[in-house]
């Protein structure tokens, strides 16, 4: 485990166990991150600690940190999802996000059509319209485009007034910053991705539940397969 005196040892170890690099099951102790990383023993426990609050690593006394399997990581934690996206198993972090959208946005879509403030609507068509300003201008993969489009997912989420989905912004917002960070979001939108956001939007405005439901899971579904078809992921 070798690094620098410099190196952020929680993000350098955390980045390591997320791409498989210390497998769960092995066994390190703080004495180790102190020597390889020439870490105080306080950075050692904090960076330990964080790793366990994420459920990547637990401590016992004369065992020492072991590393957990990745069933018991936290897998909506966006610090999480940001290691994952930097390794080898970006293709199924995006994957699972993206079947995990595909089964709750339809749901936020329909609820938004029914609780979603004045302003709430105003705003998420004026986001719809800004990205397809953006989008048809050819700059889908643009930081502006990028902004829109987490700002405008981030809002229908919240607008669907359930907590546990406005607990999803998190995860959603480093999905989407990390797919295009990656390179990933084409500059020509897909066919149709612009007017389902314009869609979306109108049908939530005009409080027609349904209909926001279908044209959010018509825009998921899409996205959905550009990901699964995207070669550069395998």
């Amino acid at each position: 485990m070798a690094g620098g005196i410099h190196s952020d040892v929680t993000s350098d170890l955390g980045s390591r166990i997320a791409a498989g690099d210390i497998p769960p099951g092995a066994v390190f102790t703080l004495a180790q991150l102190e020597r390889d990383y020439e870490a105080s023993r306080t950075v050692a426990r904090e960076a330990v600690r964080v790793l366990e609050s994420l459920g990547l690593v637990a401590s016992r006394r004369r065992v020492g940190i072991t590393v957990q399997p990745r069933e018991a990581w936290d897998a909506f934690s966006p610090q999480l999802i940001s290691w994952n996206l930097q390794g080898p198993f970006r293709h199924q972090q995006l994957a699972a996000l993206m079947e995990l959208r595909v089964a709750v946005e339809p749901t936020a879509a329909r609820l938004a059509a029914l609780r979603a403030t004045p302003s709430q609507r105003a705003e998420l068509r004026r986001l719809a319209r800004r990205l397809r300003e953006i989008g048809e201008e050819g700059r889908g993969a643009s930081d502006e485009f990028l902004d829109a489009d987490v700002a405008f997912h981030d809002l229908l989420l919240q607008a669907s007034g359930n907590p546990q989905l406005i607990a999803l912004r998190a995860p959603v917002r480093e999905v989407l910053t990390g797919r295009s960070r990656l390179g990933l979001t084409p500059s020509i939108p897909a066919a149709g991705t612009l007017e389902e956001h314009e869609s979306v939007a109108a049908a939530i405005s005009a409080g027609e539940g349904e209909s926001a439901e279908n044209h959010s899971r018509a825009h998921m579904v899409s996205v959905w397969a550009e990901i699964q078809s995207d070669d550069s992921l395998a």
